[in-house]
This record gives structure tokens, C-alpha cells and sequence, in this order.
């Protein structure tokens, strides 16, 4: 009870500027005013007009309020993947879900337009595709034919958004493919892999490290197959210089490859987090990898 007098005492003590008291004043003088010509909505906005002005005139003659509002921080945009869109077919042999993400709040509204645009164009293509082909198997009455595509968002910090996005296309086996876009959100950036590294010779060492690695993997787990190693003619070489790729919350880079594209179908999509100190002499430098 002491402390909480203590504390009534130094609130009831605290001096209130001439300035302030007087706005308080005129505000409630006009609030009475044009109590009798506003409806309830209106005289709701006018207490909102009055309690901002009495806010801002308090930060300006009171430089403690003033330093303590210095001190709150102000929170960026928040940016959302949603799904806009899904279209669905669903018959005896032939089935079709697409889901389309959808990007909101990035600073840069045209960036964010056309990657949006990019996604609802990739899914109507697909399912045009699909219902195409869907057309020509019933003609002569036989088959079985699925699709199916989504999105994941990978990696979403203050400063990076990754959203990966899979199709899986069935025709009694299935093959997946993914597809990869980092922003920056404080640069409204789309970061491509060549972005990272002062010039190409990124590609000879990244396919140095995943050949070493694809044999370590191999020695440790029988269960792991690659075609470099197999005896297949569909033999890693080296990645591309636009390889599928995406960076992770902790700043490491990871090199995708589609299933079947680097090893045999089981292995499904098959990822590798390439180790950060082997690339620090190619890259740009260490904003986004390190």
C-alpha cells in the first residue's frame, strides 16, 4: 500500500504543460460542440481526431514522453504467403489439385506483382496442360493421369523470404520437380544464384564438394544411390549455372536437385547444404551466405 501511494503521489506530482492543458481544453470544447450534428460513428472519429492530436501535441512538449517513444520499435511490414487460388479436377482416373501462392506485403509492390503473376500463370498453363492431355486419354478410353502442385515456404526472417514450389506429375510413376525464389525483403531483391559470387567459378566448386559428398553418403548408407556412381549413363557432371537453390534462416546455401535429375527415383528431391567456409573466396560477400 505504501508503494502504491508512493507511485499515486508521483503521478498526481507530475506537472502538466500549459500547452497540453489547453489543447485537452479546446478538443473537449469542440467535441461538445458537434456532439448534437455527428451520429455515432462520426463522433467516434472526431474522439479519434482528438485523442491523436492530444497525442502528438504530448510527445511535443514533453521531451520524456518523447524519448520514451524513441525507444519503441517499429515494426516492419509483415509479408504472408497464402494460397490464392486452387483449381481441382476430380474424375475415376484423372485427378488435379494446384494450389497457387500468393505473396502480400512486400515493400515493392511491383516486384511482388509479377512474382504473384508468375505463380497464377505457371498453375494455368499446368492445368491447361493437364486437361489437354486428359481430353486425348479419354478419346480412346484409357488411362490414368494426376497432378498435383504446391508450395513450402522455406526460409521467412526479418530480412529473406524463400518459397519453394513442387509439381508432381503421375502417369504411373510420378516425377517431382521444384522451384525456388529468395527475396530480400530490405532490398526488394529476387536473389539468383550467380547474384551470390564474384564470378562462375562457383559452379566448379560446389560440384567438387557435392561429388566428394555424394561418395561419402554413398560409403555411409548402402540405401543411398547416386547415377554418377551407379554404372547409369545419367552421370552428375556439374550443377548449372541457375541451379535450384534456396538459403536457409541460418544463412547457409542449399543446392536442390529434381527427382531423377542426380539419382534414381526413390531418392525422390534430393537437397544438399553446401558448408559455408568453401565458398567464402567466391562470394560477393557475406550479406546473405555465411
Amino acid at each position: 500500500m505504501k508503494q502504491i501511494n508512493k507511485l499515486k503521489k508521483e503521478y498526481d506530482d507530475i506537472e502538466i504543460p500549459s500547452e497540453l492543458d489547453e489543447m485537452v481544453k479546446q478538443s473537449i470544447k469542440r467535441a461538445k460542440a458537434t456532439k448534437k450534428k455527428h451520429s455515432p460513428l462520426k463522433q467516434w472519429s472526431i474522439g479519434v481526431a482528438a485523442a491523436s492530436a492530444l497525442f502528438i501535441g504530448s510527445v511535443n512538449v514533453s521531451p520524456a514522453l518523447a524519448q520514451s517513444m524513441a525507444n519503441v520499435p517499429v515494426l516492419g511490414a509483415i509479408v504472408e504467403v497464402f494460397t490464392v487460388q486452387t483449381l481441382t479436377m476430380d474424375k475415376e482416373t484423372y485427378q488435379a489439385e494446384l494450389k497457387t501462392p500468393a505473396i502480400t506485403g512486400l515493400e515493392d509492390e511491383g516486384l511482388q506483382a509479377s512474382l504473384n503473376e508468375k505463380y497464377t500463370e505457371e498453375n494455368k498453363e499446368l492445368f491447361k496442360q493437364f486437361k489437354e492431355e486428359v481430353a486425348d486419354m479419354e478419346e480412346v478410353g484409357a488411362g490414368h493421369l494426376g497432378i498435383d502442385t504446391g508450395y513450402e515456404v522455406k526460409t521467412d526472417t526479418e530480412q529473406m523470404l524463400s518459397i519453394a514450389r513442387y509439381y508432381v506429375n503421375t502417369v504411373g510413376s510420378s516425377s517431382t520437380t521444384m522451384k525456388y525464389d529468395t527475396i530480400d525483403k530490405h532490398n526488394n531483391i529476387l536473389i539468383s544464384l550467380p547474384s551470390l559470387f564474384k564470378d562462375d567459378s562457383y559452379i566448379e566448386v560446389i560440384s567438387s564438394y557435392l561429388t566428394k559428398e555424394m561418395k561419402q553418403q554413398m560409403a555411409d548408407d548402402e540405401d543411398i544411390s547416386y547415377f554418377a556412381f551407379d554404372g547409369s549413363n545419367l552421370e552428375f557432371m556439374t550443377i548449372q549455372a541457375d541451379q535450384d537453390f534456396y538459403i536457409t534462416a541460418d544463412h547457409k546455401l542449399v543446392i536442390s536437385f529434381d527427382k531423377y535429375e542426380v539419382a534414381p527415383g526413390y531418392m525422390g528431391i534430393v537437397t544438399f547444404e553446401i558448408p559455408s567456409d568453401i565458398l567464402s573466396d567466391v562470394l560477393v560477400g557475406d550479406t546473405y551466405i555465411r
